[in-house]
């Protein structure tokens, strides 16, 4: 592949910067869903006059279902407040009437339940207010009562009350570990709750975070540390009595929001590198990458949604028999999947295109596209001849990983290594021709002695594509602190892997198990030397960022852990194509 030798990533981020200059001022733009009935849109004061006065600048959303007008105002948004109203149709819930259904407004209804969809999937900050917590419980799958008085048993309180909503009618009790006690800082909370309708059972992702004495639900928060809450009673109310005590609501939504509005600029600013995705594995599965494909965690919708410019998509291939016809069938494999990558990218070629050096990644995102990079899991796939390694650098992979999860003829593994077997004399002769034809070596899955000899073979510095940190979590996969050292002294990167397994040994790992392994890399190694390598499609994937549509929301906990602009660019990319910049010019010189 040819390269250009005059590129500097300095220049091209201030040539993005210079596209998307740094506006940080000005308050988020909150949409507010507006009450449609009678032919007439209104909005009770209360919504708008609690958001500005939290710091928010309202816009009212009319109820029109034109799915492109939906997505442009929610490319503008930096939040959205779900008003209360009319009752929910049931036939939206798979579900016929029951006789205490009260008045329903069908149009409303299609339009917030899509709205709610659309705006999850892209991370928007969302506060669900007395109709709105049963909208977004019902959009993401919850269910609900549709008249508590007729469907639950038991006595219930007068939740339907006639007195001034600007005062409280009963009370609540707010679980002591959940998101709204920390910004209500009580558990026991006076409201004015109004309805007949209810949350019956949290979508999947949320939990229960308050309730009336009766046992109603009364507020749903989400579970994977996304910016989702819904209250059952009227907190907007109150202001109109010149009581501030919900204002923390509108205080939080606020907040969240200008986290949001602030992660949205810097992925317009920086180009975000996701280094490994598995995605290819699926290709046979007839998925759809310009949809929102639900069998892949990576795809066009997803990719946007999330904010994300770019991923390197590998040929992924087990490590088998090493014979000389399984060989052959490895190379072939290879050779299978990345046609299989390029005739994806050219099905979808006004979206996204296969980049081949980093001055095109930048080129491409000035153009407005998505794009992808080839590498190859594993050097099983290039057998025992030599020649293969170059052949695939001219097909356009920029990293191998030297093995997989097994030893072969290149080096021993991390995994399923009891001979603990280094890099052999073929492997030397691998990273050599590596080295000179400007692919990069890939240090991922290998064995901690195939990984200090490559070290010493090869000149150039290497990286770890998807790998975390063995002092937190003891896999053999993970890097000890003494690797992780002296990777950094060579001048490589380790790319922070999102698979649970890697991030917590005994649970399900979260977002802050992620940021968690990433914060201890950078007391290691330094900032200059650490990155994101997702291995979604692989199994990665983790509470709070399990596909692409949620990488946004790794850039949020990076800027609440107080990283800045320029830690957040050499994270999302910038050192590994530094990495991938210094092995390419070697090459062509």
């Amino acid at each position: 592949m040819a390269t250009t030798l005059s590129f500097d990533i300095s220049s091209e981020y201030s040539n993005l910067h210079s596209r998307f200059p740094n506006h940080k001022k000005g308050a988020p733009l909150i949409g507010i869903t507006g009450n449609f009935s009678d032919g007439n849109l209104t909005l009770a004061p209360g919504y708008y006059q609690s958001v500005v006065q939290a710091g928010g600048v309202p816009l009212i959303i009319p109820p029109y279902e034109d799915m492109q007008l939906l997505l442009n105002m929610l490319d503008s948004l930096d939040g959205i407040l779900l008003s209360g109203g009319g009752d929910i149709n049931p036939l939206f819930l798979d579900e016929e009437p029951k006789p205490g259904l009260h008045s329903i407004n069908p149009y409303r209804d299609r339009q917030e339940l899509m709205l709610v969809r659309l705006a999850a999937n892209r991370q928007i900050p969302i506060l669900g207010i007395c109709r709105g917590i049963q909208i977004m419980n019902a959009a993401l799958g919850g269910s609900l009562y549709q008249d508590i008085y007729s469907e639950t048993d038991g006595t219930l309180l007068k939740h339907s009350q006639d007195m001034d909503r600007a005062f409280a009618s009963h009370t609540v009790d707010i679980a002591a570990d959940s998101l709204l006690h920390r910004i209500m800082r009580t558990e026991k909370l006076p409201v004015n709750s109004f309805h007949h309708q209810a949350v019956k059972s949290p979508a999947p992702g949320f939990r229960v975070s308050a309730t009336a004495p009766d046992g109603v639900i009364e507020a749903i928060e989400s579970t994977e540390y996304k910016s989702m809450l819904g209250v059952q009673w009227h907190p907007e109310c109150f202001l109109l009595n010149h009581d501030k005590c919900m204002m923390p609501l509108f205080g939080w939504l606020i907040k969240e929001a200008k986290s949001f509005r602030e992660a949205k600029r810097i992925h317009k600013r920086l180009l975000t590198l996701d280094t490994h995705c598995d995605t290819p594995m699926f290709f046979d599965r007839n998925i759809n990458f310009a949809a929102r494909d639900p069998q892949i965690k990576v795809d066009l919708h997803k990719m946007t949604e999330g904010r994300q410019d770019a991923t390197i998509m590998v040929a992924y291939l087990p490590q088998k028999e090493r014979t000389e016809e399984a060989l052959l069938a490895a190379t072939a494999k290879a050779d299978q999947l990345l046609d299989e990558i390029e005739r994806m990218a050219a099905m979808n070629y006004t979206a996204v295109d296969i980049a081949y050096t980093p001055a095109d990644l930048f080129r491409l995102k000035r153009d407005g596209k998505k794009a992808i990079m080839l590498g190859i899991e594993n050097g099983y796939a290039i057998g025992k001849d030599l020649n293969n390694v170059e052949r695939f650098r001219k097909r356009g992979v920029v990293y191998m990983t030297l093995c997989h999860n097994g030893n072969n003829d290149i080096c021993g593994s991390a995994r399923y290594n009891d001979e603990n077997l280094g890099v052999s004399e073929f492997g030397e002769q691998v990273i050599k021709e590596m080295n000179r034809v400007g692919m990069v070596v890939d240090l991922s899955h290998a064995g901690e002695r195939t990984f200090y000899e490559t070290l010493e073979i090869s000149p150039l510095p290497p990286v770890c594509s998807h790998s975390s940190c063995r002092s937190l979590c003891n896999h053999p996969r993970n890097l000890t602190d003494e690797q992780l050292k002296a990777i950094a002294r060579k001048g490589g990167t380790v790319q922070i892997c999102l698979y649970s397994g890697f991030l917590h040994s005994s649970r399900e790992a979260t977002i802050c198990d992620a940021v968690e392994h990433l914060h201890h890399a950078v007391n290691i190694m330094g900032i200059d030397h650490v990155g994101i390598g997702s291995d979604f499609d692989g199994d990665g994937g983790i509470i709070g960022c399990n596909d692409s549509s949620e990488l946004i929301n790794f850039t949020r906990r990076l800027l609440f852990e107080r990283y800045s602009e320029q830690d957040i660019q050499k994270i999302w990319g910038g050192n590994f194509l530094r990495i991938m910049e210094e092995v390419q010019k070697q090459a062509g010189r």
